[in-house]
C-alpha cells in the first residue's frame, strides 16, 4: 500500500475536506482527489461518502483511518525520539507514580523543570497500577519498590517512611497524644485494606489496629488521607516526604513508624540516551538532594 497516498488519505480523513487538506499538504484539490480515488481503486472500496457539507467516512473508511491513525502517532513519536539526541529538550514525556507521590511530592515542584526546558510536554499518569515500561505504556516511573521488569535502567532515590501525623487544631479539641494506648481513642484515617498500598504501610495499619481504635476514616489515597488530617478529623498515616511541604502537620508518637519504603525512578533501556528523560532523572534527583539538605537541617523534624 502506497505510503504517500495513506498520508493524503489520513489529512483529508481528519479535514473532512479535499481542499482544507490540501491547504496543509500543500497540494492541489484535483491532485488529492486523484490520490483518493486511486487509494480506493487499489483497495477496491469507497473510503468516503462525498456530501455538499463535506466528506464523511464510510465504515470501511473509518478502519483504515484508525489504523492511518495509529500510524501517524508511532511516526510522531519515533520522530520526538530522533529529535531527542539533540541537545534541546522538548517534546513529550509520559510519566507514572502513584496517585499520592504525584499529586502531593511530584507536581508541586514541576513549575521549576518547565521553567528550564519549557518546550517540555509531561503526561503525568497517577495510578496505583504498575504501568509496563518495556511495552511503552510510560516513559518513565517513579514506584514505591524497586521494579521487577527486564530491561530497565533503575534507580534509587530516597526512602520513605509512614508516620503518625495531626493538624494543630485537632491536638488542641482532643488532647496530646502521649502514648500509643491513647491512639485508642482517637479517628484513625489510613488508607482502606482494599487500596493498593505498600506492605510496611499496611503492617504498620495492622499494628494500630490491635489497640481497638473505635473510630476510623479509610480513603483509598494519600491525598485524601491528607486532606482528612488537615480538616482536622483525626490522626493521618502518611508518608514522611510531606512533612516540608505542610509545616502544618504536627508529628505525633515519633516511635511509631513504619519499615523503610525504598523509591525508585525507573526508565526502559532503550531510551538511556534520551534527552527527556534525562532531564527528568535529573531533575528529579536535584529536588531528592534539596529535600534531603532541608530535612538534616536544624530545626528540621
Amino acid at each position: 500500500m502506497d505510503w504517500d497516498k495513506l498520508r493524503i488519505f489520513h489529512a483529508v480523513a481528519d479535514a473532512g475536506s479535499l481542499t482544507h487538506a490540501g491547504e496543509a499538504l500543500h497540494l492541489s484539490q484535483s491532485a488529492v482527489s486523484r490520490q483518493i480515488r486511486a487509494l480506493e481503486e487499489s483497495l477496491n472500496t469507497t473510503l468516503f461518502h462525498r456530501h455538499a457539507r463535506g466528506l464523511i467516512l464510510t465504515e470501511q473508511g473509518e478502519l483504515l483511518f484508525d489504523a492511518t491513525a495509529a500510524m501517524n502517532k508511532r511516526l510522531e513519536t519515533a520522530s520526538a525520539r530522533i529529535r531527542d539526541s539533540e541537545e534541546e529538550v522538548f517534546g513529550e514525556l509520559r510519566v507514572t507514580t502513584t496517585t499520592g507521590f504525584g499529586t502531593l511530592w511530584l507536581a508541586p515542584r514541576l513549575p521549576a523543570l518547565y521553567a528550564k526546558y519549557p518546550g517540555l510536554n509531561i503526561d503525568l499518569m497517577l495510578e496505583e497500577r504498575v504501568l509496563d515500561l518495556p511495552m511503552r505504556e510510560a516513559d518513565v516511573a517513579i514506584r514505591m519498590k524497586e521494579p521487577s521488569q527486564a530491561d530497565l535502567i533503575r534507580k534509587r532515590l530516597m526512602n520513605i517512611r509512614m508516620r503518625l501525623y495531626a493538624s494543630s487544631n485537632y491536638l488542641r479539641d482532643t488532647g496530646p497524644l502521649e502514648r500509643i494506648e491513647d491512639i485508642a481513642t482517637r479517628r484513625l484515617i489510613c488508607l482502606n485494606p482494599g487500596a493498593p498500598q505498600v506492605s510496611s504501610g499496611a503492617r504498620l495499619v495492622q499494628e494500630l489496629m490491635t489497640y481497638d481504635i473505635q473510630s476510623r476514616l479509610t480513603v483509598n489515597n494519600y491525598y485524601g488521607v491528607l486532606q482528612a488530617v488537615r480538616s482536622d478529623l483525626g490522626i493521618g498515616i502518611l508518608p514522611d516526604y510531606l512533612t516540608q511541604d505542610f509545616p502544618d502537620l504536627v508529628h505525633v508518637l515519633p516511635e511509631i513508624l513504619s519499615t523503610e519504603v525504598p523509591v525508585f525512578l525507573a526508565y526502559p533501556e532503550e531510551l538511556r540516551q534520551s534527552q527527556r528523560i534525562g532531564a527528568f532523572r535529573d531533575f528529579v534527583t536535584e529536588e531528592i538532594i534539596a529535600h534531603r539538605r532541608k530535612a538534616a537541617s536544624p530545626g528540621a523534624d
